[in-house]
């Protein structure tokens, strides 16, 4: 099925071309820096996931990586937040949260985590950001800087 061969080309391509967003580097650095843990929830399945974080060296990094298939649900569910909560060894309540879809600000207001929207993320045109209702809208990643040293000015 044509499905499949296209699965098996992204796949073998998976990081041919695929970069961080500009400043991911630097925000995943300050991050670590600060001692705070980060992870990845995806819903792209374990075996899409797994090559790819390892491609772009998060793949260690990272304190969790939790795909589409790792739980039983899927993003809106907030069941792979809570099982990334698990992992990372941290409260929800103490988690932000950042995504460039609805999906993700329902599942992070649905697990109690503060949510920011990632504007420069992959939002299609017909798509409106605001009807999210996400707790804070960035335009790039260095604005999380201020967030993650002084959270409660922000939330």
């Amino acid at each position: 099925p044509v499905r499949t061969y296209l699965l098996d080309v992204y796949l073998n391509n998976i990081a041919r071309k695929t970069t961080l967003f500009p400043g991911i580097p630097q925000l995943l650095d300050t991050i670590e820096q600060s001692g705070l843990p980060w992870g990845v929830v995806t819903n792209k399945p374990g075996w899409l996931t797994n090559p790819l974080m390892a491609a772009l060296a998060l793949k260690k990094r990272a304190a969790c990586i939790v795909s589409g298939d790792t739980t039983d649900n899927s993003k809106p569910h907030p069941k792979p937040l809570f099982y990334a909560c698990d992992l990372a060894a941290i409260a929800p309540k103490q988690c932000i949260y950042v995504g460039d879809a609805d999906r993700d600000i329902e599942a992070g207001k649905a697990a109690g985590m503060k949510t920011v929207a990632a504007l420069f993320g992959y939002i299609s045109e017909d798509d409106n950001p605001l009807d999210w209702k996400a707790d804070v809208y960035i335009n790039h990643p260095s604005e999380l800087h201020p967030l993650l040293k002084q959270p409660h000015v922000y939330f």
